[in-house]
């Protein structure tokens, strides 16, 4: 089996699409490409959290904020 290489400056010259081209060709294309839709993680319960620790310090400090604790 014969291994083919092209040489960068070659394979760029050899072009016949600039890279202007194909950025306008993305340009137009980008409207038809289907997007998923978002969707938000499904919370999880309480229940199924476990082993998750805490240093006391940290608790504290959150405890601490208006938005979280005091």
């Amino acid at each position: 089996m014969r291994n083919h290489t092209v040489h960068r400056e070659r394979a760029v010259r050899d072009s016949d699409t600039s890279l202007a081209e194909l950025r306008g060709d993305c340009a137009r294309m980008a409207p038809n490409w289907l997007r998923p839709a978002a969707t938000a993680p499904a919370p999880v319960p309480p229940s199924l959290i476990c082993g998750v620790t805490v240093p006391p310090a940290s608790a504290r400090l959150i405890d601490g904020m208006s938005e979280y604790g005091d």
